[in-house]
């Protein structure tokens, strides 16, 4: 049988890029988000908001139905915001909460039964290097960040019996058309977007498809003993200490 995924947030970004890759590696993919413009070709598209728990679990019954199993929740939907703690309203900290970490607690709730019948279940979270880095305007997403690594070395714990790893990706800044777009926002696009690459250490922005990659490492049943923990794609920026750089790297 087919080994099975779903990833969220599948319509673009990260979620697009890993359910692409997830297709090539073999999996049967579900992809759930709130539209099914964008999502993979091969991507079965279910349309669901994560803020909404029988959307939710409707969309992840339907898929699984037939296979009887789930082996690899990618939770990937998720928004950002930028601003420091006086920035927004409350109810923008609300949604993002919503979606950011209960989004993900929905998900993983209407998952769990599915999980459970997989011979090497796999749970893949994720966060952000703004859960430990103190990153400036950042505020609400680093707090909603952070509750999903605390969150999911919870679940990770609670699940270990089962044979149900958990783990976190947290990436520093990835270059999606989000980026691209808030980028494009500035009077000089160029001078934005080398500044989001200068961020890292290796004065590039982390590639979609090195998430992809490390969703497929942490997915490996071959990996057994890798669970409750975060693998940390940020070009360096939690570890080294060098000059700030002005340019990105040619």
């Amino acid at each position: 049988m087919s080994k099975i995924a779903l990833v969220t947030g599948a319509a673009s970004g990260i979620g697009q890029s890993v359910s692409a890759a997830l297709v090539l590696a073999g999996y049967r993919v579900g992809g759930l988000d709130l539209t099914d413009t964008g999502v993979p070709a091969e991507v079965s598209p279910l349309i669901a908001d994560v803020r909404n728990q029988a959307e939710v679990t409707a969309a992840i019954d339907g898929f699984l139905s037939d296979a009887g199993k789930l082996d690899l929740l990618v939770n990937n939907a998720g928004v950002s915001f930028v601003g420091g703690v006086e920035a927004g309203s409350e109810e923008d900290w609300h949604r993002t909460f919503d979606i950011n970490v209960m989004g993900q607690m929905r998900v993983l709730r209407a998952s769990l039964p599915w999980l459970r019948k997989s011979d090497a279940a796999s749970v893949v979270a994720m966060s952000s290097c703004t859960a430990i880095n103190g990153i400036p305007e950042r505020a609400l997403y680093s707090a909603s960040k952070g509750a999903v690594q605390s969150m999911m070395l919870s679940v990770a714990t609670d699940l270990v019996d089962e044979g149900i790893r958990v783990n976190c990706i947290a990436p520093a800044t990835v270059d999606t058309p989000f980026m691209a777009e808030l980028a494009a926002r500035d009077p000089d696009p160029a001078t934005k977007r080398r500044s989001f690459e200068a961020r890292q250490p290796t004065g590039q922005m982390v590639a979609p498809d090195e998430i992809s990659n490390a969703v497929l490492f942490l997915a490996d049943p071959a990996n057994r003993s890798v669970t409750g923990t975060t693998l940390i794609l940020d070009g360096g920026m939690g570890t080294m200490r060098r000059p700030p750089l002005t340019t990105a790297k040619e």
